[in-house]
């Protein structure tokens, strides 16, 4: 029941709410890349090994992007208030221990307890705005603020770590949750219903435990060929990780009440738009990780200068995701999702011309045209995933669009990051297994320095290409598919005047 005060109007309340639900939204995002500029802090502090390293960073996008979809179904069923008051109190407990962690190890599962409540918050946010909203047009809107939040989160988390760096030690990243998890905690009860679905269906432990298992043995079998190269352990755990993955989504297909309704990937707009959510977020994490050790260690600046200019791409990606809804309703979801792609591709590929000993134009100015392809992800995939479904499943629909944002983060760290990681264990003066170790070395000649920042420079751009040329392809197939036609309804004249949310779920 609410307990909100009497005298609230009804459309006060659910604006107070919206702004009460973007906190713990901003949190979860933000988290998943505020230690891009912070980890040659971190590494000096704890001494993580490369692997754990790799772990402290995504072990969180992976735990968020594995458990969202249980708990947007465990939201629909049985209360999705409930879920985020509990979500909100184990982050912040988290967190709290995150930053005073003494070693790799506890930070890592800190970091992986950070991602199972993170994932207890998004879906269960996404549905409960959905309910403060009832009028379509309003809940467009309310939407693509979320969708907004979402992508601040992601574009801020390195300013704000950065800056925070610059005057605090290391913990402070995490120690800037509790305030925002507080207040939540304080105005959620008021401001907020418990919103439950009609659906009372049994959670699959068995296809929940696969889906993260799944994905994790999958990557550590990745980052280990590609950190320490061949050998058979890694082979085995990856293949295993795959066929776990397998066995999740024939599962699937069986079960009354499955954790993804893959039967939504048949409409192709739906498919385009989820893939539009994960491989963005790949390209951009895993280019702002490397960027952010590139200005860092390859250029010299300091963590606070670095944090300043990723500013200009910060903005620009927020600002084009608020103004994205407007923006499809004029040009159409066809030409905004081209336009996704291909402003990504461009930006990724103006990182080409950086070498080790100049590149912050070429840096910013990729960051400001790939955050207009990114804002227009963030927005899109959103609106797309809860303007499909019937209300009571907005949990669920809500956790794939989230889980693509989510596991794409988490993937493009693991797998471009590893993608780096190989050609500096290659084409590297083979000191240390990273840029920021082999710095760290005594008597390290200007040789051997001058390799190191070479083959680390080699292998951003390496990432940099294969995240763009995937964005063009992708773009080429946007292009193709969905300039296919299609029947509209009948009596329907367009999709002029439709709300956002449903012009953005139907077909051309």
């Amino acid at each position: 029941m609410t307990r909100q005060p009497a005298h609230t109007p009804p459309r006060l309340r659910a604006w107070l709410g919206l702004a009460v639900i973007l906190g713990p939204v901003l949190l979860v995002s933000m988290d998943g890349s505020i230690l891009f500029l912070a980890m040659p802090s971190i590494t000096e502090a704890v001494s993580p090994t490369a692997d754990q390293a790799l772990w402290i960073l995504d072990i969180y996008g992976f735990a968020v992007g594995s458990l969202l979809v249980a708990f947007g179904s465990i939201g629909d069923r049985y209360g999705r208030l409930r879920l985020l008051m509990i979500g909100a109190t184990v982050f912040g407990i988290a967190s709290a221990g995150a930053a005073f962690a003494p070693g790799p190890e506890l930070l890592i599962a800190c970091r992986a307890l950070m991602g199972v409540a993170g994932a207890t918050l998004l879906p269960s946010a996404l549905a409960v705005l959905s309910e403060l909203f009832p009028d379509p047009k309003q809940r467009a809107r309310a939407i693509g603020i979320f969708a907004a939040a979402f992508a601040a989160g992601f574009a801020i988390g390195p300013v704000v770590g950065g800056t925070l760096l610059g005057q605090f030690w290391w913990g402070s990243v995490f120690l800037v949750n509790l305030p925002v998890i507080v207040a939540f905690l304080l105005f959620a009860p008021v401001l907020l219903r418990e919103v439950r679905a009609t659906r009372t269906g049994r959670i699959d432990l068995l296809s929940v435990m696969a889906s993260a298992g799944g994905l994790l043995l999958t990557i550590y079998g990745v980052k280990h060929l590609a950190a320490d190269g061949f050998s058979v352990l890694p082979v085995v755990t990856g293949l295993l990780g795959l066929a776990t993955l397998t066995f999740f989504v024939l599962r699937q297909r069986h079960l009354e009440d499955p954790l993804i309704d893959f039967s939504l990937f048949r409409d192709r707009t739906f498919t385009i738009a989820v893939i539009t959510g994960l491989l963005p977020l790949a390209a951009w994490s895993a280019t702002a990780y490397l960027s952010g050790i590139y200005l860092q260690s390859v250029l010299g600046l300091s963590v606070l200068h670095a944090a300043l200019l990723a500013l200009p791409g910060a903005a620009v990606l927020t600002v084009t995701c608020v103004v994205t809804p407007a923006f499809v309703e004029r040009i159409g979801k066809k030409a905004a999702l081209v336009i996704c792609h291909f402003a990504v591709a461009g930006g990724l590929l103006l990182l080409l011309p950086t070498t080790v000993t100049g590149g912050v134009g070429w840096y910013v100015a990729s960051t400001v045209i790939a955050g207009v392809g990114y804002g227009i992800s963030f927005s899109v995939v959103a609106d797309t995933a809860v303007g499909a479904v019937p209300a009571e499943r907005a949990g669920s629909a809500g956790a794939i669009a989230e889980t693509s944002n989510e596991i794409g983060n988490a993937l493009g760290i693991a797998l471009l990051g590893s993608l780096a990681a190989l050609l500096f264990r290659v084409q590297g003066p083979d000191l240390a297994p990273t840029l920021d170790e082999t710095l760290q070395l005594p008597d390290l000649v200007p040789a051997a320095l001058r390799d190191a920042k070479d083959a680390f420079v080699t292998g951003l751009h390496a990432a940099a290409v294969v995240a763009g040329l995937l964005h063009a392809a992708l773009g080429a197939a946007t292009l193709r598919r969905l300039s296919r036609p299609t029947t509209a309804a009948p009596g329907s004249s367009g999709t002029t005047g439709r709300p956002a949310h449903e012009h953005l779920a139907g077909k051309l």
